[in-house]
């Protein structure tokens, strides 16, 4: 509608733009919901005027708000701590970004320990830590792999 009254003022000021440039003009505006209807139009062999173009606009945006309207009914939210019942094929997992925790320390000055909170050692180090699990009985268990 505002391309055709652009057009109508231009053409007031004496500047004439052909009605199929204009045409192409407003298709080539359109926003990519109206694709389908773009191929419509390239696959006809007949070209439309401004009038049957606006014509057939106003038929695709309600096809386009109908079909919007039956994609919100057929979708639905999931609120956290609901347990979604039946099948659960359609969930897909996220996945959680992992972070990265730099292994050694250069300097054991920055090494802080959070049993007895003095700088230098690491709480699994820490002879306070290990007297404190004997005291509570309880027996520090290693891996198999010497960790």
């Amino acid at each position: 509608m505002e391309l055709r009254d652009i057009a109508a003022q231009l053409k007031s000021l004496e500047v004439d733009m052909s009605e199929t440039f204009l045409v192409h003009f407003v298709l080539n505006s359109l926003p990519m919901e109206y694709a389908p209807f773009k191929i419509s139009y390239n696959t006809h062999t007949e070209k439309w005027t401004m009038n049957q173009l606006l014509a057939m606009c106003v038929d695709e945006e309600q096809r386009i708000k109908q079909e919007r309207q039956e994609s919100v009914y057929l979708t639905s939210h999931k609120g956290k701590g609901h347990k979604e019942v039946g099948s659960t094929s359609h969930h897909i997992p996220v996945k959680k970004k992992k972070m990265k925790v730099s292994a050694k320390v250069t300097d054991k000055r920055q090494i802080k320990c959070f049993f007895c909170k003095k700088q230098g050692h690491l709480k699994k180090d820490c002879i306070k830590y290990k007297k404190w699990l004997e005291k509570k009985g309880i027996v520090e268990q290693k891996n198999s792999n010497g960790k």
